[in-house]
């Protein structure tokens, strides 16, 4: 009897697959990207109209990179990033919007 030896793949932060998801992986860096800029931002209060727009397009990145995600550790950072995102884009809006209060 021959024992078959099976190979693991090789070692990827974010694929467990074993498969490369090149978009999947860029998707997750921009918005961890994004939720650090909106939330950084968030906290000065001129700084509203920075942390409001990338919190909004960290949020919208974040969710279709959910939408299209294969493994867990392409969701965990994710829902990280979405949820700095949330916090910088509601603390935009609360500072004075999108459009600089108008």
């Amino acid at each position: 009897m021959a024992q078959t030896m099976r190979t693991r793949p090789p070692v990827s932060l974010l694929a467990t697959d074993g498969r490369p998801h090149p978009l999947q992986d860029t998707l997750v860096a921009v918005t961890v990207a994004l939720g650090l800029i909106a939330f950084v931002t968030a906290m000065f209060h001129s700084l509203h109209l920075l942390s409001s727009w990338a919190g909004l397009i960290g949020i919208l990145t974040g969710a279709y990179g959910q939408y299209i995600s294969v493994t867990t550790r392409e969701r965990f950072p994710l829902i990280l990033g979405i949820g700095a995102s949330a916090i910088g884009f509601y603390l935009g809006m609360a500072h004075g919007g999108l459009f600089g209060g108008l």
